[in-house]
C-alpha cells in the first residue's frame, strides 16, 4: 500500500491532503480549523485531521510532499532583488530572516511540525519537492476524467513560472512552456485589486464580482482597456504578457502598485480599503476583467494549438475565475474543460502528493469519463450527532431532531418557501474556497430582497457582491444557459432569455446602488447585473442529502434550485464544526440552523436577541 502526504504551506491557504494507492482520501486547508483565513502557518491540524480519516501513523507514509521546490524560490527571490538593485534594498533587509528560515531550512521546520503531531522517525520519512505548477497541474489532470488532455496553470508566482502549458498523457505530465516571473496574470489582477481597495490573494473574487456593474459601452471604459495594454502589459497573440514594471511596486517593494504613477493614469488614487466605490471604480473593474479574459483565452488557444488535445485542465488561482472560465467553455475551443476545485495553493497540496504517485512513484493511472476523483470535493472532516448534541449542550442550545431527513427536507423546504434563511450543515466539509451544499447558507432564489439581506443581515458584507445558485443537474438548463455541468461553481452561465425582465432604459447610466436593487429574472437573487450567475450543478450522486433538499423545494415551489453561499461571516473561515456553525448562527439573523437531522430555532435559542456576545473581530476579506 502506498500512502503519501501532501502539505501547502508559508504563503497563504495552507492545507494538507492524504492519499493511498492514488485515491483522495482526505484533504482540507488550515484556516478551518484554527478560523484564521488564508493561514499561511503549517497545517498541524489539517494534517492530524488527515492521518485520523486514514487511520494511519507517519511512519506508515511512503512519503511527504511539499508544493513547491524552496531553493528554487529562494534563488528567484535574491536574483530578482539583485536585478533591481539598489531599489527595494530596506524590504530586502528586512525579508532576509524570514527567508532564509523558511526556503533554506524548509526541511527542518517540515519536520519539526510534523514532530509536533506525533513521533516518527525522521530518518526513514521521504521529503519530496515538486514545482509550484507541477503540483498546480497534478492537482488538475489526475482527478480529471481524460486520460489525455492540455493543462493549463496560471496563478501569482511558484517558484519562477506564473502561468504554464503541459501536456498530460496517462500518467505522465509533459511541461510545454511557461511565463517566469515578473511578468504575472495573477499579480496582474492582483494590482487592480488591491488599487481598488481589496485584499490581495482574497479579495480577487471582489473584484470579478465588481466588474459588471461597469459601463461596457462608456467611453471612460474603452480608454481604461487601452490605457491597461499600452502601459502595463503588453499583450502576444500566444497569451504571454510582458508587464511594464516602472508602474509595479510587487519585485522588491512591500506594495502592489506605483500608486502616483496609477493615479495619472487612471485619474484616481490608490481606493482605501472599504472605500466608496463609484463608477469610475466599476469601469476599471470591467476592463480588467476584459483584459485577463482575453489573455486566458489566448493561452488556451496556444494550449490547443501546441498539444492538439479534445479536453482542458485548469488550476491556478486564476482558475478561480469563473466568468472566464464560462466564457471559455463556451467558445468551444475544448469539447470539455475540468477545473480542479482547490484550485489555489491549496490544491497544490492534493496535486503534490498526486504528482509523487505517479511521477516519481511510477504508479499508472485509470481515468473514467464518468466521473472525476474528486466526488464533490467532500473530503474534509464529518461529526456525528452524538458531537453535535454535546455542541448543543454546551451552548444549552434549544434543538428538535426530526424523525427522518424526508421529514427535515419537507420542513426546510417550507421555511425556505417562506423568506427564511438557513444555515445547512451536513457530512464531510468541502474542500476548496466554495461551500457545496455541506457547509452552506441557504435562501430562495426568487426572493427579491435575499440578496440584500443575505449580504448585510447574514454575511456582514459589501452589498454590491453577488450569489450563487444551486440547481438540479437535471433542471439546470431550465435556469441556465449552461453547456456543461458545474459541480464546483467554477462557471459563470447566463440566465435563460425567457426568464429575464427587461432592463430600463439608461441602466449603465445609473448609479452603482440604482443598478443592484433593480429585478433581472424570476430568480433575482442569483441573478447578476448582466444577467449571468455562478453556477452549482448538484448532483444526487456525489451529494444525495443536498439533492433531496433541493428536489423537496421544487415539489413545494416548481423552482429547483436555491441561493448557496459559505456558511461563514466576513473574514471568518466557512465553518468546520457543529461549534462553528452554532456561534456562527447566533451572531448573525440566520432563522434556522440545521445540523444533520437537527433543527434549531433562532427565537428558541437562549438570549437570542443579544447578538453581540456573539461577535468575534476577524480580519477583513
Amino acid at each position: 500500500m502506498s500512502a503519501l502526504l501532501g502539505i501547502s504551506a508559508f504563503y497563504h491557504d495552507a492545507a494538507a491532503a492524504l492519499i493511498q494507492d492514488g485515491r483522495i482520501v482526505a484533504a482540507a486547508q488550515e484556516e478551518r480549523f484554527t478560523r484564521k483565513k488564508h493561514t499561511p502557518e503549517f497545517p498541524a491540524h489539517a494534517i492530524k485531521y488527515c492521518l485520523e480519516e486514514s487511520g494511519l501513523a507517519l511512519d506508515e507514509l511512503s512519503a511527504v510532499v511539499f508544493y513547491d521546490k524552496p531553493l528554487l524560490k529562494f534563488e528567484r527571490l535574491l536574483e530578482t532583488y539583485y536585478q533591481f538593485a539598489p531599489r527595494g534594498l530596506r524590504s530586502f533587509l528586512a525579508a532576509m530572516p524570514v527567508w532564509i528560515r523558511e526556503k533554506m531550512f524548509l526541511k527542518k521546520m517540515l519536520h519539526d511540525g510534523l514532530a509536533q503531531i506525533e513521533k516518527y522517525d525522521r530518518k526513514k520519512c521521504k521529503l519530496l519537492f515538486p514545482a509550484h505548477h507541477l503540483s498546480h497541474a497534478a492537482s488538475a489532470f489526475y482527478p480529471s476524467p481524460y486520460s489525455e488532455a492540455a493543462i493549463l496553470t496560471i496563478d501569482g508566482v511558484g517558484e519562477w513560472a506564473t502561468a504554464s502549458i503541459s501536456h498530460g498523457k496517462g500518467r505522465r505530465i509533459t511541461l510545454l512552456k511557461e511565463l517566469r516571473f515578473p511578468h504575472s496574470v495573477g499579480l496582474l489582477y492582483s494590482a487592480f485589486t488591491y488599487y481598488l481597495g481589496f485584499r490581495v490573494n482574497s479579495g480577487e473574487y471582489k473584484l470579478m464580482g465588481l466588474a459588471p456593474y461597469g459601463n461596457p459601452d462608456a467611453e471612460q471604459t474603452r480608454t481604461y482597456i487601452r490605457i491597461i495594454k499600452q502601459h502595463l502589459v503588453t499583450v502576444r497573440e500566444d497569451g504571454s504578457i510582458r508587464l511594464n514594471q516602472d508602474y509595479f511596486n510587487y519585485a522588491t517593494g512591500l506594495s502592489m502598485v506605483k500608486e502616483k504613477k496609477w493615479q495619472s493614469l487612471f485619474g484616481f488614487p490608490v481606493l482605501a480599503p472599504g472605500g466608496e466605490l463609484e463608477q469610475a471604480h466599476c469601469n476599471l473593474a470591467y476592463a480588467i476583467q476584459q483584459v485577463t479574459e482575453e489573455i486566458v483565452f489566448k493561452m488556451a488557444a496556444e494550449a490547443k494549438r501546441i498539444t492538439a488535445a479534445d479536453y482542458l485542465c485548469l488550476a491556478g488561482g486564476v482558475a478561480l475565475n469563473c466568468v472566464a472560465n464560462g466564457k471559455l467553455l463556451k467558445q468551444g475551443l475544448f469539447k470539455e474543460i475540468y477545473i480542479q476545485p482547490a484550485a489555489g495553493d491549496a490544491g497544490g497540496a492534493l496535486g503534490a502528493a498526486l504528482a509523487a504517485h505517479h511521477l516519481y512513484f511510477e504508479q499508472e493511472r485509470n481515468p473514467t469519463l464518468e466521473g472525476d476523483a474528486m466526488r464533490g470535493a467532500y473530503w474534509g472532516p464529518e461529526f456525528s450527532d452524538k458531537e453535535a448534541l454535546l455542541a448543543f449542550k454546551r451552548h444549552k442550545a434549544a434543538y428538535q431532531r426530526m424523525d427522518s431527513f424526508d421529514q427535515l427536507c419537507r420542513t426546510v423546504a417550507d421555511l425556505l418557501e417562506q423568506g427564511h434563511v438557513i444555515g445547512w450543515f451536513q457530512g464531510r466539509m468541502e474542500y476548496g474556497p466554495r461551500a457545496l451544499g455541506n457547509r452552506s447558507i441557504l435562501g430562495d432564489a426568487r426572493n427579491p430582497e435575499m440578496q440584500k439581506k443575505l449580504n448585510l443581515k447574514i454575511k456582514y458584507r459589501e452589498g454590491f457582491r453577488p450569489f450563487a445558485p444551486a440547481v438540479l443537474y437535471e433542471d439546470a438548463n431550465e435556469y441556465f444557459d449552461l453547456p456543461a455541468p458545474s459541480p464546483y461553481m467554477l462557471l459563470i452561465a447566463d440566465v435563460r432569455e425567457e426568464r429575464r425582465i427587461k432592463l430600463p432604459d439608461r441602466f449603465h447610466e445609473m448609479d452603482l446602488w440604482e443598478k443592484l436593487y433593480h429585478e433581472r429574472s424570476d430568480v433575482p437573487a442569483v441573478t447578476h447585473l448582466d444577467f449571468s450567475a455562478r453556477v452549482q450543478t448538484v448532483h444526487r450522486e456525489t451529494n444525495p442529502r443536498f439533492w433531496q433538499l433541493i428536489a423537496s423545494f421544487k415539489e413545494k415551489t416548481g423552482y429547483g434550485l436555491l441561493v448557496n453561499t459559505s456558511f461563514n461571516v466576513r473574514g471568518e473561515p466557512m465553518v468546520c464544526t457543529p461549534d462553528d456553525a452554532y456561534r456562527c448562527f447566533m451572531r448573525t439573523e440566520m432563522d434556522e440552523l440545521v445540523v444533520n437531522d437537527f433543527i434549531l430555532k433562532k427565537t428558541d435559542q437562549p438570549d437570542w436577541q443579544n447578538r453581540s456576545k456573539w461577535m468575534e473581530a476577524f480580519q477583513s476579506d
